[in-house]
């Protein structure tokens, strides 16, 4: 019963899209902690991990991920590490109560992957003038990837970052979206090393 209701709603929501009206919003993952004070290390570590997955902070003790199984799992296991350190967690399935509301969130988690494109794009044009390029450059793809991870919405600065960081190493595959449809392509991956 449960799927016959999701294949409903989406259906009504591609039907609300073809008839030029706005779409409901969509269902977020959300994630409310809270850690002792003392000892620091837990709630550092913690705050590092939803850096990492790139989450929008709704309030203190209170972030939110567009919701899938990958996200929802994410949350999952640092809710368990939250709860194993000493503090309280619970995972959400949410929607905003408006299209403005989602947007907004959409906007300001673009807007950070954004920020952390046009830092790479910086740092990458640095590489360039460097003698230790290879070192720069391998840096670069990593960090490039891990960005990449945590970011859900794709601003603009994505095609940029992932071309400038390709043409500082143009022997080594695309990273990205791009080499997912190369490799399904057919095209032949990096050699062994």
């Amino acid at each position: 019963m449960i799927s016959r209701s999701g294949d409903r709603r989406n259906r009504d929501a591609s039907a609300a899209s073809l008839a030029g009206l706005p779409d409901r919003p969509g269902e977020w993952v959300l994630l409310s902690y809270r850690l002792p004070r003392e000892p620091s290390g837990p709630r550092t570590a913690v705050w590092r991990k939803l850096r990492k997955l790139g989450v929008a902070q709704i309030s203190d003790g209170l972030v939110a991920l567009p919701a899938g199984p990958r996200t929802r799992e994410q949350l999952e296991w640092l809710s368990e590490e939250v709860i194993d350190s000493g503090g309280t967690a619970i995972i959400w399935l949410a929607t905003p109560s408006s299209r403005a509301q989602e947007r907004q969130l959409v906007q300001s988690m673009a807007a950070a992957r954004a920020a952390e494109y046009q830092a790479l794009i910086g740092a990458a044009k640095a590489a360039a003038a460097s003698p230790s390029q290879a070192t720069a450059v391998r840096r670069l793809r990593n960090d490039l990837r891990a960005i990449q991870r945590r970011d859900y919405f794709s601003p603009a600065e994505r095609d940029l970052a992932e071309a400038v960081v390709q043409a500082l190493s143009p022997g080594m595959p695309p990273t990205g979206a791009d080499a997912g449809k190369r490799q399904k392509a057919g095209e032949s991956k990096a050699p062994a090393r």
